[in-house]
């Protein structure tokens, strides 16, 4: 301010808005040396400060990105087990079902042939008991024709060999009457 006050004094014409060029100089030189330890120790830190950062940014989205791809994969699987297993699910099911079938039909094959065995038995026991039925009835009828023909007669018919003609002749008399009657 006093090189104001002198020049303006002396009579020059002073630019109020225009610094000494003492200041102006001093002014270069301070921002020149902050400018070279901005340039030499300031910017160097803060690049590498934004240099991680990029780093940890661009390694967080790698790792977002594989996890995610992991998990698609993951998911993938995930989604081909569930479809193996319902395959095998519906497989197994197919072969309990057929399984069921021959189970069945087995049983019905089995029983079948209990049955057929059974009416077989039936069948040949009643055979038996009808057979059984005819010899006693042939008996019976043999003693009571003997009876009545001892009551027509009036005398004993003792001897055996004729009884048994004598029955055997009724009894064949008697199957040809059936066998006609049947036959009707």
């Amino acid at each position: 301010m006093r090189e104001f006050i002198t020049l303006a004094a002396e009579g020059e014409d002073v630019n109020p808005l225009l610094p000494a060029t003492y200041d102006i100089v001093w002014s270069i030189v301070c921002i020149a040396v902050v400018g070279v330890l901005f340039w030499k120790y300031v910017i160097p830190r803060v690049t590498k400060t934004l240099e991680e950062r990029t780093d940890k940014i661009e390694g967080g989205i790698a790792r977002a990105e594989a996890a995610q791809a992991e998990a698609q994969q993951t998911l993938q699987q995930y989604q081909q087990q569930l479809a193996d297993a319902r395959l095998e699910a519906a497989r197994i099911r197919e072969e309990a079902r057929t399984q069921g079938q021959q189970i069945l039909a087995q049983m019905r094959t089995d029983a079948q042939a209990e049955s057929d065995r059974i009416v077989a038995a039936g069948h040949s026991q009643l055979e038996a008991q009808r057979q059984q039925i005819l010899t006693e009835l042939r008996s019976e009828v043999g003693r009571t024709a003997v009876d009545l023909a001892e009551k027509i007669i009036g005398q004993s018919v003792s001897d055996e060999a004729k009884q048994a003609a004598s029955i055997d002749k009724f009894l064949s008399e008697l199957d040809d009457t059936d066998a006609i009657g049947v036959g009707r």
